[in-house]
């Protein structure tokens, strides 16, 4: 679309309903603030240009809606007058003359960049405004848009619409895009002679056809156009974008054997022939390859997962795990900053922090990575096809070479050769106040490095 618009978007709202010490833009569905869906859904229709009206947490507010490919400034609204008083906050930037103003909230975080093309589009065929509306089976206590041949003549609050009007069921969401030539002048001409004083953004309707004006109005589904005043409408709109979502990947080619029990992030990447096991939950930052099996209870954050590789049941993958081709997490397994090559196998009962485990190498049931001596984080390195048995620990800094082989119970605490043998048992010794010694060294060792000695 070659017309330019500005996006008004109004999160200014104290969302007391919330009973929450943060903004209610700033809370997350699927990991993202709400507002930040917004200006997601706000970038994707073609739109460069943007206003946050705020108040309450304005600076946090301001940050979450920055988005790349948008230049985003914001206004402190500090007097709550009404919806047409807000717009009128971002005065200033509508007179920049843009063809096209379009009006949402911040707390409408499941609205899609086509609900916005679809009113622009109707603003390029010669509309003035346009009124984004849903049907509903449950009109109570929305107003109601009566259409006459086509054109919106009024939107009708409930308390004042007569019985026959109160069976409408096409409702107002509070959406609106607006002909940015005559923006600021018919916005000025909202007044607040009403029951509460205040400036109401849908008295455009009225004000723009009594100036000659063509005012229609575009639908919508109504799950779309939610919005969130309280915890449970949090809840539910979390559960609408989780299904929306776990339908489009499922249309995308991955499989969900109990879609309703996987809970995504706002950014995972799940590609075809992906396999999901019931009651999993992906975090931010996961990228799953073709072919990947994630297997029952298994939770993901951070991770990326190579093609034909499985996890789990019961694993969990922290930020900077990284698994290779072929390669198995299995059950209660837990990976944490930690390459694991192609056809590697962690099974079962395993800490891996830290650590680069090479193709082909097998780590056994109770493997710890030995990574933190209580002030540093230290690195382990495994070669390619090693063998590390059972309820081993590999203290950290250590490497164990290519093909090498450590027996059961050991505790490695130096280098291992490749295609060497290691065990490592000891009958227990007590050093008293040894722990002390050792924790001041590793302070010492820390406060030079950071001085740079």
């Amino acid at each position: 679309m070659t017309r330019t618009c500005l996006a008004v978007i109004l999160a200014a709202g104290d969302s007391t309903r919330m009973k929450s010490s943060m903004s209610k833009v700033l809370h997350p569905i699927a990991g993202l603030p709400m507002i930040a869906h917004v200006m997601q859904a706000v970038r994707g229709a073609e739109m460069s240009d943007a206003v946050l009206v705020v108040g309450r947490d304005a600076e946090r507010v301001t940050q979450a809606g920055s988005v790349d490919g948008m230049a985003v400034s914001s206004v402190l609204q500090t007097e709550r007058r009404g919806t047409g008083h807000a717009v009128l906050m971002a005065r200033e930037a509508i007179a920049r003359g843009y063809d096209d103003l379009l009006v949402t909230y911040g707390d409408v975080p499941l609205v899609r960049p086509e609900t916005f093309l679809a009113a622009r589009a109707k603003l390029a065929e010669g509309a003035d405004i346009v009124v984004i509306g849903f049907r509903t089976a449950h009109p109570t206590g929305y107003g109601r848009l009566l259409v006459e041949n086509g054109e919106l003549v009024a939107i009708r609050e409930e308390k004042d619409a007569s019985d026959e009007e109160r069976k409408v069921t096409w409702c107002n969401s509070g959406l609106m895009a607006i002909s940015g030539a005559r923006a600021v002048e018919w916005l000025e001409k909202i007044d607040n002679k009403n029951a509460k004083g205040e400036y109401y953004l849908t008295d455009l309707v009225e004000i723009a056809r009594a100036a000659g004006g063509r005012v229609v109005a575009v639908d919508a589904p109504e799950a779309e156009l939610a919005g969130c005043n309280t915890r449970a409408e949090l809840a539910l709109l979390e559960a609408s974008w989780q299904q929306r979502q776990r339908h489009a990947l499922m249309l995308s080619g991955v499989s969900m054997i109990a879609p309703e029990t996987v809970f995504l992030a706002h950014d995972t990447v799940l590609e075809q022939d992906v396999l999901v096991e019931p009651n999993v939950v992906f975090g931010p930052g996961v990228t799953v390859r073709s072919g990947a099996v994630i297997h029952a209870f298994s939770h993901l954050e951070g991770a990326q997962v190579a093609a034909g590789a499985t996890v789990g049941p019961f694993a969990r993958l922290r930020p900077g795990a990284n698994l290779g081709e072929g390669s198995k997490v299995g059950n209660f397994c837990e990976v944490k900053k930690a390459e694991i090559g192609a056809g590697a196998k962690v099974n079962h009962l395993t800490y891996i922090g830290d650590a680069v485990v090479g193709a082909g190498s097998n780590i056994g049931a109770g493997t710890v990575t030995c990574n933190y001596d209580g002030v540093n984080k230290h690195e382990t390195r495994i070669g390619e096809n090693a063998f590390i048995g059972s309820n081993s620990s590999l203290v950290a800094p250590v490497s164990i070479g290519d093909g090498a082989y450590v027996a059961s119970g050991s505790v490695i605490t130096t280098d291992v050769p490749e295609n060497a043998l290691a065990f490592g048992r000891a009958r227990q010794e007590v050093k008293p106040g040894r722990a002390t010694a050792i924790r001041e060294r590793a302070l010492a060792v820390k406060a030079a490095k950071k001085a740079g000695h």
